[in-house]
């Protein structure tokens, strides 16, 4: 199952990851909306990063994912928090809050990773659900040019304790981008004697596992329609962080429905 290796070191992976200046894009949305949410929902959220920043603004949050390794880590980074999210096991399709939320966001591409249109129309659903009155959803997606983009390409990510070597191939016919992840990570030094000759002291140690990531590529369409078809009455489309209509070659495109 995805992000059960890569959990542990998702945060040193993606710390290029602007999550501030996402969130400065979602105040401008809001603005646009007139909306002033006092409650949230992060759905997909991983391992809390972007909970966090909004709890830390005086929200009531909550987190959801389908990844208990990423929840683990979430909890982990919240737990000295005066106001922290709480975190539940869930997913998209499977949405089911206490009470109702303002705002639900879902950051960085979580909605591709539902790759049956079925499933993402009850994700959809649940959302509507759970949402106060005239309350938003916001979220973003790789676009259908990157994942076309993406076919062939290897990519390397790493530093001192973690190295992630991944490949991506699209399928045109099931239009799904694939990932094939090897991870490999630092183990502790064992111990050994304090007298120990330094010649007995092993080299380093690293431990490596696989994951497997779909994503589906979905066009603005489909999207706008699933939304819709949930009982969003409001369905806006931007650029990557831009109150703009997207580029045909748009790398990331940003949705908010109310």
């Amino acid at each position: 199952m995805a992000y059960e290796s890569l959990a542990a070191s998702y945060d040193r992976l993606t710390n290029d990851v602007p999550y501030a200046a996402v969130l400065a894009f979602y105040d401008e949305i809001l603005a646009r909306f007139g909306a002033a949410p006092k409650t949230a929902l992060d759905l997909a959220c991983g391992t809390g990063s972007m909970a966090i920043l909004l709890a830390e603004r005086g929200l009531s949050v909550l987190g959801a994912d389908r990844s208990e390794e990423m929840l683990t880590e979430a909890s982990c980074k919240a737990a000295e928090m005066e106001n922290p999210p709480y975190f539940i096991h869930q997913s998209m399709e499977r949405l089911r809050l206490p009470n109702p939320v303002d705002l639900c966001v879902c950051c960085l591409d979580g909605v591709n990773y539902v790759t049956e249109p079925d499933k993402l129309a009850e994700a959809f659903h649940r959302v509507k659900k759970n949402l106060t009155p005239g309350g938003l959803f916001i979220f973003d997606v790789n676009s259908e040019a990157k994942l076309r983009g993406l076919d062939g390409q290897i990519f390397l990510d790493e530093d001192d304790h973690v190295f992630c070597l991944w490949r991506a191939m699209f399928d045109e016919a099931t239009r799904i981008c694939t990932y094939g992840m090897d991870i490999f990570r630092r183990l502790p030094p064992p111990k050994t004697a304090p007298d120990a000759p330094r010649t007995c002291l092993p080299e380093a140690l690293w431990d490596r596992s696989r994951e497997e990531h779909l994503e589906r590529a979905y066009s603005v369409a489909e999207l706008t329609e699933l939304l819709r078809g949930a009982g969003f009455e409001t369905v806006e489309v931007y650029g990557d962080r831009r109150l703009e209509p997207p580029r045909p070659d748009e790398q990331r495109i940003f949705f908010a429905a109310r």
